[in-house]
């Protein structure tokens, strides 16, 4: 089977990357984790999974028909490394919602026509009307992030977004949008993993790109740009919320929870929606430190 990029990260992890990455996947089963201080050794069993999931699923459902009766408008930014679990995330969350209300947003790279419009406006007329709820499979974080780990764009022009941000997110707030930001991060060594394991699989490698293939050496920059963007937007208004995505369940669970509990909807059942893991969910403190 051809592997795209030529097998680039097969290559990265047979001669590039350090070696206590490859002994951790080398020795790991399929679904125990990777990185020492997560404080789990393997993965949520799938049965509990599985009973949690359908009773935060039925929450779900409970919840976007009160959006629609009320006319909320929601928007859920999904962030995070590459392989954390982003897209798996928003496909559970989105699963039994109705798809008229609730749309997902994942936006290629802008256009030429987009470079030159005021860098928030593509993402701004992606906001909810009264009653929808809309999932940002990443968003206007990409300029703090991946735009600055790739240089796709200058040291001013990132200046004047961090500038400019707190506003633009103020005054979604202040006209009535509820802002949920959740940030999915990850271990090397698991996202390394789950890049091999992309890169193997025929139904999966269209998820990997070139990006992914070039991020695999710059995991320093994106850790220092990620910090910073942390510092800088992490709003009492608008806060973030961390998510550690090493186990995919546990992951799930918490960003379902995260945006439950952030509403009092009718017939809630807080007893189904459980308490959060405060050592997979919290907030930047949950970021890991240097």
């Amino acid at each position: 089977m051809d592997l795209p990029f030529d097998g680039a990260i097969s290559a990265y992890f047979n001669d590039r990357a350090p070696e206590a990455l490859r002994e951790a996947i080398k020795e790991g089963r399929k679904r125990d984790i990777l990185e020492d201080d997560f404080p789990y050794d393997r993965w949520m069993k799938k049965s509990a999974y599985e009973e949690r999931f359908k009773e935060l699923q039925v929450e779900l459902v409970k919840f976007q028909r009160w959006v629609e009766a009320s006319g909320q408008r929601i928007v859920v930014v999904f962030e995070g490394r590459d392989t954390a679990g982003k897209s798996g995330a928003i496909k559970r969350v989105a699963e039994n919602m109705n798809p008229r209300g609730a749309k997902v947003v994942a936006l290629p790279k802008p256009t030429d026509h987009e470079r030159g419009q005021w860098y928030f406006q593509r993402y701004i007329k992606h906001l909810p009307g009264a009653g929808e709820v809309t999932l940002m499979d990443r968003s206007w974080y990409n300029r703090g992030v991946v735009e600055k780990v790739f240089g796709f764009c200058t040291d001013a022009q990132r200046a004047h977004f961090f500038e400019q941000l707190p506003g633009v997110e103020r005054a979604m707030v202040d006209d009535g949008i509820h802002l949920i930001k959740l940030w999915f991060n990850v271990g090397r060594a698991e996202q390394l993993r789950r890049m091999l394991d992309r890169e193997s699989h025929p139904l999966k490698q269209w998820k990997l790109s070139q990006i992914d293939v070039k991020g695999l050496f710059r995991w320093d920059a994106y850790t220092e740009a990620i910090a910073e963007t942390f510092a800088r937007s992490d709003f009492d208004f608008a806060p973030w919320t961390i998510i550690r995505g090493d186990d995919k369940y546990r992951a799930r669970i918490s960003a379902m929870q995260r945006i439950l509990l952030a509403f009092d909807y009718d017939r809630k059942d807080v007893d189904a929606i459980g308490t959060p893991d405060a050592s997979i969910m919290g907030g930047v403190e949950l970021w890991p430190q240097p």
